[in-house]
């Protein structure tokens, strides 16, 4: 852990004692690894465990980490179809531990960071895609009118807003040219669909990004909401699609993967799932561009992450490595955009 980031449990533990319903001390802190984005704390005590995620320390991107979004998604979620873990208090004074951060339940099971799961039978494998696949048609479904979000997010024009972003977010995280990048960029925003769903969309749903069940194949909570909004559900599900593209030794792929032996379903198979769940079209019109937006979107995210570790701002010891994977993932991209005009 490095310095910039640790919890002075001193001045964390009198908030806690003051804001969480129940909350006894003496506390024991440990950081979570592997997350790029957002701080993540296990905070143990002898009656009960919670979780911690705090705005990085340091030099972050405007908008970027977005904590306080984050726990209000989770209150307007928790006891819908789409599980996610108790949201408990939010401290938006920085004073406290040095950036904005909140706390939240402990929700025990299993995150598989290889979506090729290894060591599980093959109908196990396909059992916790099924139960992946149905919990993001869950989110797509929600009314999220009623749910209080009507003001999450504007509705419409959701790709193009998106590729304005991320490009201004690449630009400003840009540490040496990468020429796919530069093309998507002149690409996409003459090729983005016009049919839009209106939806509550995660923006980084991923299999890493759940946690399920410690022995049966259900999804018991979703995690990192930082990216959610009101979007395109289109647009949200390619960007989880992109996963059967990516080779495994780009971000988190299963792309070129026997999966019939595996058990995992193929792409054709798993989108037509999702589709029969949210009641849209087989196959999905212009899916590919989809898809080529979500290896942009990561590209840029991962360049975000890559400078971080750079700065030193970082959430993870891995940012360098993991971050300098979205060059390829931009070259896969651009490849894939050409061959569409």
């Amino acid at each position: 852990m490095t310095d910039r980031q640790a919890l002075d449990a001193a001045r964390l533990e009198p908030w806690l004692a003051a804001n969480v319903p129940g909350y006894a001390g003496p506390l024991d802190i440990a950081r979570f690894q592997g997350g790029q984005s957002n701080p993540t704390f296990r905070l143990t005590t002898p009656a009960a465990t919670y979780v911690l995620r705090r705005k990085p320390a340091g030099e972050v991107l405007p908008s970027a980490h977005a904590v306080d979004r984050e726990f209000r998604v989770l209150r307007a979620l928790h006891g819908t179809d789409v599980p996610v873990a108790r949201p408990l208090a939010l401290c938006t004074d920085p004073g406290v531990i040095g950036s904005m951060f909140y706390v939240m339940d402990y929700v025990d099971g299993r995150i598989f960071w290889d979506q090729s799961l290894p060591g599980l039978a093959p109908a196990e494998r396909g059992a916790l895609y099924d139960a992946m696949n149905a919990t993001i048609a869950a989110l797509h479904r929600l009314d999220w009118q009623a749910l209080g979000l009507a003001d999450y997010g504007r509705p419409g024009n959701y790709l193009a807003r998106q590729v304005a972003r991320w490009t201004k977010q690449y630009r400003a995280s840009e540490t040496e040219p990468i020429e796919a990048m530069d093309r998507l960029i002149d690409w996409l925003p003459a090729h983005l669909p016009a049919r839009e769903v209106p939806a509550l969309v995660h923006g980084d749903f991923r299999m890493d990004n759940l946690i399920f069940h410690p022995t049966e194949p259900r999804v018991v909570a979703v995690l990192d909401w930082e990216l959610s909004t009101l979007g395109d559900a289109l647009a949200d599900f390619g960007y989880h699609a992109m996963s059967w593209r990516i080779p495994p030794n780009g971000f988190r792929g299963i792309g070129g993967l026997d999966l019939a032996a595996l058990g995992i379903p193929n792409e054709a198979d798993y989108v037509a799932a999702w589709c029969r769940r949210t009641g849209q079209s087989f196959p999905v019109p212009d899916w590919e561009v989809y898809l080529v937006f979500g290896m942009f979107r990561i590209a840029a995210i991962l360049q975000g992450v890559l400078k971080r570790g750079l700065v030193g701002s970082a959430s993870s010891a891995q940012a360098i490595e993991h971050g300098s994977r979205g060059r390829a993932v931009a070259a896969q991209a651009w490849e894939m955009a050409r061959t569409l005009g």
